[in-house]
């Protein structure tokens, strides 16, 4: 038979049967929507966790204080939540003079309730030098940031996060000029900065107080230590030889003969935004198998119908072979009609995902005001096709042969 006249004949039955053809392809229109929507957020997902290391600024050498034992999926002490100290100024300097290195921002972080008033809220406060905002990509929209002035003479002034200014002083109001209270000192708000979301180490940058380093740490902390120190290469130097200055730099600082036992961690943006890339690769191929399993469950499901089919359809098949039809030709009509099940079933799969992501998306961006990406991945949509093709023939071969097999005698008695 001609490939025209298997897809006639192959539509008119699933017409005939609407309703049994619609049930049949839920199962499959579930499992290839659920996939397309697993891997369209996987990849928004992605998409938004390195945008966030990304922002943290451009040709940057993050130093954290504690070694990992060169473990390979060990992480440093202070990120597991223990007090290092190995980081102080003299890094700072000794890091500063290299000619590799562009520029050098230091901080030290803790915690306090910020007050204005009667408004407080429990907020993490950040002591940086001048030159932070630059380096960091810290944009302030309404004032100016602090000085090298303010960082020497020991200011009080502050810039906070736009949602910690909403949440002290109301939407819409001005609160450069305005003091705010935290850990028992006042500080004059010069700057309000513009909204940046999380950022890389889960720290709310929108719920910030910035505050001169001089003041968080002789004042506010009481230390002489930095929580993590950032390097920004030169342009002109290849990032990993400034990585290898950098380790060197702080060996010879701290007086360390053997790498193995470094007291500092050093990783690139490259370096974190490979790790957090194969994480969330892995992390939505996982998704995507799980819910892969719909698929297996709507193909037994074809299956079954089909089988239910060759049944009901023994005299039409019997009478096919009557007048000429060969085994092939039947082997092909069945399995045209699941593959015809299956495919469709995919295309609506796809528009159904379709709209769940982007429902998905106006939720996350509009209501929770996130910066969002919306990702369909084209990826995601051929998977989905030659899944659901490929499903229609595994799942449909078993009731085609069967059908193809049956004596045309035996089929014609059947009652």
């Amino acid at each position: 038979m001609r490939v025209s006249d298997l897809i006639k004949s192959s539509r008119a039955t699933l017409k005939h049967g609407k309703m049994r053809s619609l049930l049949t392809m839920l199962g499959i229109v579930i499992g290839i929507s659920s996939v397309i929507i697993l891997m369209s957020i996987g990849a928004s997902a992605q998409d938004y966790i390195l945008g966030q290391v990304q922002g943290l600024g451009s040709n940057l050498i993050i130093i954290l204080p504690g070694g990992t034992n060169n473990g390979k999926f060990s992480s440093p002490a202070a990120a597991q939540g223990i007090i290092v100290t190995s980081l102080k100024q003299q890094d700072v300097d000794a890091l500063g003079r290299d000619p590799s290195v562009a520029a050098v921002t230091e901080e030290s972080r803790g915690q306090a309730t910020a007050a204005f008033g009667d408004n407080s809220m429990v907020t993490t406060f950040d002591g940086v030098p001048a030159n932070f905002f630059t380096v960091r990509n810290f944009a302030v929209q309404n004032g100016y940031p602090f000085t090298d002035a303010d960082v020497q003479a020991y200011n009080h002034v502050a810039v906070i996060g736009s949602s910690l200014a909403d949440t002290l002083f109301g939407a819409g109001s001005d609160p450069v000029g305005q003091y705010i209270q935290v850990k028992n000192i006042q500080f004059r708000v010069v700057g309000v900065l513009a909204k940046k979301g999380t950022g890389a180490f889960g720290i709310d940058q929108d719920n910030l107080v910035l505050v001169p380093i001089t003041v968080a740490q002789k004042q506010m902390l009481g230390v002489d230590y930095f929580t993590d120190v950032m390097v920004q290469a030169n342009d002109s130097y290849n990032i990993d030889f400034v990585k290898a200055r950098v380790q060197n730099i702080l060996e010879q600082d701290h007086n360390i003969t053997d790498p193995n036992k470094d007291d500092f961690t050093i990783e690139t943006q490259q370096d974190v935004l490979s790790l957090l890339g194969n994480i969330t690769n892995i992390l939505t191929l996982f998704l995507a198998a799980i819910a892969s399993i719909s698929l297996i469950v709507g193909g037994i499901g074809i299956m079954n119908i089909m089988l239910v089919s060759v049944i009901e359809r023994t005299k039409e098949i019997g009478l096919r072979k009557s007048v000429g039809a060969t085994n092939n030709d039947i082997l092909q009509q069945f399995l045209v009609e699941s593959v015809m099940l299956t495919f469709i079933g995919g295309i609506i799969g796809i528009a159904l995902g379709g709209v769940v992501v982007g429902l998905a998306w106006l939720v996350i961006t509009k209501v929770f005001a996130v910066a969002w990406t919306f990702e369909f991945p084209l990826t995601a949509i051929l998977l989905a096709v030659a899944v659901s093709s490929v499903t229609g023939i595994a799942f449909g071969i078993y009731p085609a042969r069967q059908a193809a097999r049956k004596s045309p005698i035996e089929a014609l008695r059947y009652e």
